[in-house]
């Protein structure tokens, strides 16, 4: 009830006619996709690139903070599994710790951190590797650090489920047939820690796309993300019925991620009940 209801509301309301001061008129109006799309040409409502210009930038940082979450929790998730009960519910409990924190609260440390005068530039010029201070913050790489290090969690957890299952004795044995270190990570490792990988993924690539809060703190006025652009919508021009197209267009992306995901793991699932029945 408490999600089909909100996006049912937002489904209507996207193919309804703007209000003039706000709120909606009962008509059937398809130019809020058509501002999108490209088939919006009358007076009121024009196509504009700029609407899916935004969109794909929001895909390409959501994307570029996948991979960088990736690579920094791949080989974490590997050296943690790997360690003694003990110390790796000590690092497990570190990994979630920032969920105790506000997340203003840290994002406002980072601005800190990146802005002209922070600690990173400083650090820099006092080692003598930058002469001057860099252009960090309000920027697409600030947005992009912002993001990886809020969602670092949702991917490590996934990964670390998947690898933890990770029988070394394989590994051991791929070795010992002669296999290369590179033949090993692909024949077996990679296979095995793919659920994982992907699982990882969408989980921080689905509330990537739609992040408002991060770019409004990180990257101020010069990085648009279609959050922004959504929660502009309905909260400053009072648009709801574009505002909620917007939406839509952000949910169609995340529901064909989410197709895709599940037709692998469908054929995962499939040749592995294959396999055993070949066995037995």
């Amino acid at each position: 009830m408490f999600f089909i209801t909100p996006l049912a509301i937002m489904v209507i309301y996207s193919f309804l006619e703007p209000g003039l001061y706000g709120g909606v008129v009962w008509n059937f109006y398809d130019l809020n996709y058509g501002r999108i799309l490209g088939w919006a040409d009358t007076r009121y409502e024009k196509f504009d690139p700029v609407y899916l210009t935004i969109f794909l930038r929001s895909v390409r940082l959501a994307l570029t903070t996948v991979l960088m979450s990736l690579v920094i929790c791949y080989p974490a998730a590997f050296w943690i599994s790997r360690m003694p009960q003990g110390r790796k519910n000590f690092f497990l409990f570190l990994i979630t710790l920032p969920f105790f924190v506000s997340l203003v609260v840290r994002l406002f440390a980072w601005v800190l951190i990146l802005r002209p005068t922070g600690f990173l530039n400083q650090a820099l010029m006092e080692i003598g590797m930058i002469s001057e201070p860099l252009n960090l913050i309000f920027t697409d790489t600030a947005v992009v650090i912002g993001m990886t290090y809020v969602f670092i969690p949702f991917m490590f957890l996934p990964l670390y489920a998947s690898i933890e299952k990770l029988d070394m004795s394989l590994v051991e044995a791929s070795a010992d047939l002669g296999a290369t270190r590179l033949q090993t990570f692909r024949r077996i490792i990679l296979p095995v820690t793919l659920p994982g990988i992907v699982g990882g993924s969408i989980i921080v690539f689905i509330p990537s796309l739609g992040n408002f809060i991060v770019p409004s703190v990180l990257g101020g006025a010069k990085v648009m993300m279609i959050g922004n652009l959504i929660e502009q919508q309905f909260l400053s021009a009072r648009n709801w019925p574009f505002g909620s197209a917007l939406g839509m267009m952000v949910m169609a992306a995340v529901l064909l991620l989410l197709m895709i995901y599940v037709r692998m793991m469908t054929r995962e699932e499939e040749y592995a009940t294959a396999a055993k029945v070949k066995e037995s």
